[in-house]
């Protein structure tokens, strides 16, 4: 048998020995809506040209405890290129996250948390739309790694 079957005190401290992440809290941090043509709006065709803006921030509350926010913000335009409406959302959350460092830490906090926060975000977006009178909008998934990608390879560049 292993030295680590014969003592149970030795599994206990390998066990937390790896990486931890849980969830704390989530919770919207800030939300507006705008309908600059209501009620003009209305009485048109509804063919809207939607723009999605996405981007997250986080920042480190005390050691090991991190606050990620993920900002939405949706405009839909008509034909006159006039805003119909705006919603904006930031939805954000607390992550306990132990054992990660460097690049690891930085892919968790720039792709997976917001990952995870995206669902509460589109759900908070399309019930704006809806107390708005709008037809519903459910947001196609997000590839928030290839998002954070792309970020890392910008600052990359823009430090060359």
């Amino acid at each position: 048998m292993s030295e680590q079957g014969d003592n149970p005190d030795l599994k206990t401290n390998n066990e937390d020995a790896g990486p931890k992440f849980a969830m704390q809290r989530i919770y919207v941090k800030d939300s507006s809506y705008e309908s600059p043509k209501s009620p003009e709006c209305f009485r048109g065709q509804w063919k809207p040209k939607v723009n999605l803006e996405i981007n997250s921030r986080h920042n480190e509350i005390e050691q090991e405890l991190y606050e990620v926010v993920l900002h939405v913000t949706v405009t839909a335009k008509n034909d006159q290129d006039e805003v119909v409406y705006l919603a904006e959302v930031q939805q954000a959350g607390i992550f306990m996250i132990k054992g990660l460092a460097g690049d690891t830490l930085l892919q968790t906090l720039g792709a997976f948390c917001p990952n995870v926060l995206f669902p509460y975000a589109r759900e908070a977006v399309d019930s704006l739309v809806l107390k708005g009178s709008f037809p519903a909008l459910m947001l196609a998934p997000v590839n928030f790694d290839a998002i954070y990608e792309h970020s890392k390879k910008q600052r990359k560049e823009s430090q060359h």
